[in-house]
């Protein structure tokens, strides 16, 4: 058994645990602690925050991890650990050398993989897409993400940007602005924050009775009481989602569709709604491709960041 740090870096945590593996069985996670990010405070203070975290799992490791994985928001260059951009919500961030750093603070090996890339990564080797050839893993939450594996390999593209699926154009997106600062795109009307709106917009309220905002969870439980602006809310990002699916399974054809994210636990409204949208666009061929849920839930980052990790090691090695 080898044990490494594995570290997911969100906008709004930070996931700092213990990584081991076993040749041929799912890697263990254990001992997670979980801190805000604070991202609002700047770059240099998640940066401060990581290696602090990572030396407090170092301590709390029985034996000397043999390095440390991490999954970042941002656009990651995986070849020198750098955050090459990062978006207003994580502002500062864009430019930090993060790989470089904690092997500078810890002189322990490092590599650095966007988030949703080592989410991909870790649900299609040992979660929903464990034994298949190919996933195309999509992440819906605040964000959208995504990213596409074959045999074990994620593609990243020239500008290691690949995946970006929040940001391919999207029909009920039409004039929609998005945070990226182009129109059109599917991550505002889909994700959390466009159901939040689009519920708000029906005639849904805005606060909760105790005065605090509205939030995606209320407005799933309302659909399911028959709420109709939430029904309407659900019902209309579940079937933008099902569309870009289905184009980009008409793309890429991987074996199965593997979904995870707060998003994807919204009721039948959204569901039905998705499926509707998928077989709308999908071609014939792909049209009975499988979308499945993770499995790994919050492990997923930490175990793809720690895989990327040892298998960039061997590739050097040879």
């Amino acid at each position: 058994m080898a044990t490494y740090v594995g570290v997911d870096i969100g906008g709004t945590k930070i996931a700092c645990g213990l990584v081991s593996l076993v040749e041929g069985s799912v890697p263990v996670v254990s001992a997670v602690e979980k801190v805000p990010t604070d991202a609002q405070l700047g770059g240099k203070h998640v940066l401060a925050t990581v290696l602090e975290q990572v030396k407090a799992a170092i301590e709390r490791s029985q034996e000397k991890p043999l390095g440390v994985g991490i999954s970042s928001a941002g656009v990651v260059d995986p070849a020198t650990g750098d955050i090459t951009f990062a978006n207003e919500l994580m502002p500062g961030w864009g430019g930090t050398h993060l790989g470089a750093e904690v092997t500078a603070a810890t002189g322990l090996p490092c590599n650095v993989l966007n988030d949703v890339h080592a989410h991909a990564l870790g649900e299609a080797r040992w979660g929903g897409g464990k034994g298949l050839p190919s996933v195309l893993v999509v992440a819906v939450g605040t964000g959208i993400g995504g990213a596409y594996v074959e045999d074990g390999a994620i593609m990243l593209g020239s500008h290691n940007e690949a995946g970006h699926i929040g940001h391919v154009a999207c029909i009920a997106a039409a004039g929609v602005p998005c945070s990226c600062g182009a129109t059109g795109h599917l991550e505002p009307v889909a994700a959390g924050p466009g159901i939040i709106a689009e519920y708000i917009r029906q005639g849904g309220d805005a606060t909760l009775p105790d005065g605090t905002p509205m939030h995606g969870a209320e407005i799933d439980r309302r659909a399911a009481a028959g709420d109709e602006a939430a029904k309407a809310a659900e019902r209309r990002a579940g079937l933008a989602l099902g569309e870009v699916l289905g184009s980009m399974c008409n793309m890429f054809d991987p074996a199965a569709i593997i979904l995870s994210g707060s998003v994807v636990k919204c009721g039948p409204d959204w569901s039905e709604a998705l499926g509707q949208g998928f077989l709308g666009q999908a071609m014939p061929p792909v049209q009975d491709t499988p979308l499945v849920d993770g499995t790994l839930g919050d492990d997923a980052p930490l175990i793809g960041a720690v895989e990327n990790l040892v298998v960039s090691a061997y590739r050097e090695y040879r």
